[in-house]
């Protein structure tokens, strides 16, 4: 298992490490403006995001998005497994659905800013709004996608409905429903960001929009890879978790594959 693992990680961390090897001496000594060397930028790095400002601007902004993303969650989860069971209300909410999937979240950002104002409860609904979509639907599907012969067999033993949407339902649509739940992680992250940059005074998008503004374009580079370090922890966070959540479901693909 031990040696698995090692050449799991040779094998995703080959290309990154080769990519900022040719960055780092593509880019030494280099005196432009606009491109500064890879160690400038990660110099910057260290002052910005390991020290100074931290708990000023990434703290709160990775606060706002555990909010607006769990939020996003819930509201998916709940709606899509009501819809999901329920064939005429789907059908009927559907043009609804499609109408307000179509609008991107931060298209309604000025109407979120009338409403909330500008503070964290308006990046809290922004970034639910623009996140729950790849939860919803997937939700949906994936309760509609549950083997009819279960839910027959679930009828014969006569298991109530919350015994059918636990030991059933949820198992069978998990899957989908991570697989949405991924997709609307990535989503939250650039709706934060966006979120950020329009009247806010912190945050790790205001502080991006500032240092563009003010011609800091090392800071500017190095809040990039703050914000690409952020993404890549939060999805190795994200895959622990449904590692955990669904692991039944790795164990019963791998009983089902032919042996040999």
């Amino acid at each position: 298992m031990t040696a698995r693992r090692i050449r799991s990680v040779l094998v995703e961390a080959w290309l990154p490490v080769l990519l900022l090897a040719l960055w780092w001496f593509a880019s030494a000594g280099s005196t432009d403006l606009y491109f500064p060397s890879l160690s400038a930028i990660l110099q910057q790095f260290s002052q910005d995001w390991l020290f100074a400002h931290v708990g000023t601007d990434l703290v709160p902004s990775l606060q706002v998005l555990g909010l607006g993303y769990l939020a996003a969650v819930l509201a998916g989860l709940l709606l899509g497994i009501a819809l999901g069971l329920g064939r005429r209300a789907e059908r009927a909410c559907r043009p609804l659905l499609e109408f307000l999937r179509a609008v991107p979240g931060v298209a309604l950002l000025p109407v979120f800013i009338v409403l909330f104002d500008l503070g964290a409860e308006m990046k809290i609904v922004l970034i639910a709004t623009g996140a729950v979509w790849p939860v919803l639907l997937n939700t949906i599907d994936g309760v509609r996608s549950v083997e009819p012969l279960l839910l027959d067999v679930a009828g014969t033993f006569r298991l109530s409905r919350w015994q059918r949407l636990r030991y059933i339902v949820l198992p069978s649509a998990g899957p989908q429903i991570f697989a949405g739940a991924r997709t609307a992680l990535a989503i939250a992250v650039i709706v934060m960001v966006v979120g950020e940059t329009v009247g806010s005074t912190g945050g790790i998008g205001y502080f991006l929009l500032n240092a563009e503004r003010n011609f800091a374009i090392t800071s500017m580079w190095a809040t990039i890879v703050a914000l690409g370090i952020v993404g890549y922890l939060l999805n190795v966070l994200f895959r622990i978790v449904e590692a955990i959540a669904l692991r039944w479901h790795r164990l019963q693909r791998t009983r089902l594959q032919p042996k040999g």
